[in-house]
């Protein structure tokens, strides 16, 4: 389950239905039931130079003090297309968390984003709603990431 350089103890991991992708050094954790489009949008943001770090199931953690997702042993570096199938996606990964996108329907994503934040294994998450269908869906994730930074 370790990819790369050892790792302190880790205390507390969960494993939570989302798919993580990195972009730009930031874990985007994409969260919503099957079906909502949340590998989609990962498909989407992984064309635009995104990575893959886990596909519907995500473990958490916490690393010197920062919340940290990586896949499941048994799914790592794997994707699940549908209408495609099972997907090698390269080699896993590991991030930080950065902002949690909840998949939500067009007509409940928020004009203005209050980035509210959430816990995930004791630690503050500013989150998001999306619409992962929408064409400028993957734009918006980055736009979001970019509006945290200047916070």
């Amino acid at each position: 389950m370790t990819w790369g350089p050892a790792r302190p103890t880790v205390c507390v991991m969960i494993t939570i239905h989302a798919t993580t992708v990195t972009v730009d050094g930031a874990g985007v954790m994409l969260r919503g039931p099957s079906g909502s489009g949340k590998s989609d949008l990962a498909i989407r943001l992984i064309h635009d130079g995104a990575q893959l770090v886990a596909d519907d199931q995500t473990v958490l953690f916490v690393e010197h003090g920062r919340l940290m997702a990586q896949p499941p042993a048994e799914i790592a570096g794997l994707m699940e297309v549908r209408g495609v199938g099972i997907v090698k996606m390269g080699p896993p990964s590991i991030s930080p968390v950065a902002i949690v996108i909840d998949m939500v329907d067009i007509h409940d994503v928020p004009r203005i984003p209050d980035f509210k934040p959430i816990e995930l294994v004791g630690h503050s998450v500013p989150r998001i709603y999306l619409s992962p269908f929408e064409f400028s869906a993957p734009a918006k994730v980055r736009l979001a990431l970019r509006a945290l930074m200047e916070l």
